[in-house]
């Protein structure tokens, strides 16, 4: 997806939104009426917060007065019918009703912790649709989606990175709105991103994002990239290849955003330790020492500007570490 793809999908028109199409799987054999019906029976009132003060006109359903309660994870029970769970959820997450949509989203919420095994095929199917969610004007519908994204990546980890894409780009949309709660919302879940999937797969789908022409997406992406990357350990990182990671890492250096700079400076702190260590034992001659130095390999794989700028972040903090100790 192009950059300025990723800043206009969060200005669709509402209208547009409703018609985004998504696929309905192989559960889809119950009319909405039908579902609706079974939602009443089996998922819990909601009450508690409400959404943002607005009423909401919706015929058929008194919605007028409703107000939605964000549950957290540790605080959601498990639905009582799995089957019945199982075979609305489809229609329920595509419903024109948002209360029926925020009710379905925390039944796939329960699903994915109490039976994640169950929703394992229809799980593309499902993710289009919380993205359908995720671009909803209803600020309810979507902080409820991004929660259900957490949710997600803790129960289903490697097995969504096919489908990850457009969730991801939601997210980092959502994490760079200017609503707090929102904004929160999606920043717990792209955490919860990069500690549910592997580094060696998640790394890629992210890289693309550091490039972005909104400075608050690229920061976003560039956060997560650079709390990924420890997770791929010290043979990872060597295996990924620390020449390829500071080539990415530098150009964060110089980014309008103090997040973005504050992420590559501890990342390549890191890769640093990790270098240095990487060839202690491996060049004990001190000539061999001087062309195996870290200034010397910044200098060989990075443009003039990008070394000198990296250097100055690393030689600092250790200059730092020297005074203190």
């Amino acid at each position: 997806m192009s950059d300025s793809a990723l800043i206009d999908l969060d200005v669709q028109p509402g209208s547009e939104r409703e018609n985004d199409s998504s696929s309905k799987g192989s559960f889809t054999g119950n009319t909405v009426e039908n579902v609706e019906e079974q939602h009443r029976k089996n998922s819990p009132s909601l009450a508690s917060t409400p959404v943002n003060g607005h009423e909401c006109a919706n015929p058929g359903r008194e919605t007028s007065n409703s107000e939605i309660e964000y549950t957290e994870s540790e605080n959601l029970s498990d639905v009582e019918d799995v089957d019945t769970s199982v075979e609305t959820l489809l229609a329920g997450l595509d419903s024109k009703d948002w209360v029926l949509v925020c009710e379905s989203l925390n039944n796939f919420r329960r699903l994915s912790i109490f039976h994640k095994e169950v929703m394992l095929d229809a799980l593309g199917d499902v993710i289009l649709l919380i993205v359908k969610s995720l671009k909803n004007p209803r600020s309810a519908v979507c902080k409820t989606a991004i929660m259900t994204s957490a949710d997600l990546f803790h129960a289903y980890g490697d097995c969504m990175i096919e489908s990850l894409d457009p969730l991801l780009v939601q997210l980092l949309l959502k994490s760079s709105q200017d609503k707090r709660f929102v904004c929160e919302a999606a920043e717990k879940a792209l955490a919860a991103m990069t500690t549910g999937i592997s580094p060696n797969l998640l790394l890629p789908k992210l890289q693309p994002h550091l490039k972005n022409k909104n400075p608050r997406i690229r920061a976003k992406a560039s956060m997560c990239f650079c709390q990924s990357v420890p997770y791929l350990g010290v043979e990872g990182i060597n295996s990924y290849g620390i020449d390829k990671l500071i080539q990415l890492v530098a150009p964060q250096l110089s980014d309008r955003l103090p997040e973005s700079r504050e992420a590559a400076r501890t990342l390549l702190l890191k890769l640093q330790t990790v270098y240095e260590k990487s060839h202690e034992l491996t060049l004990p001659m001190s000539d061999n020492r001087e062309l195996g130095s870290w200034e010397h390999f910044c200098q060989s794989k990075l443009s003039p500007l990008s070394a000198q700028a990296v250097l100055r972040v690393t030689n600092i903090a250790r200059e730092g570490v020297i005074r203190e100790s």
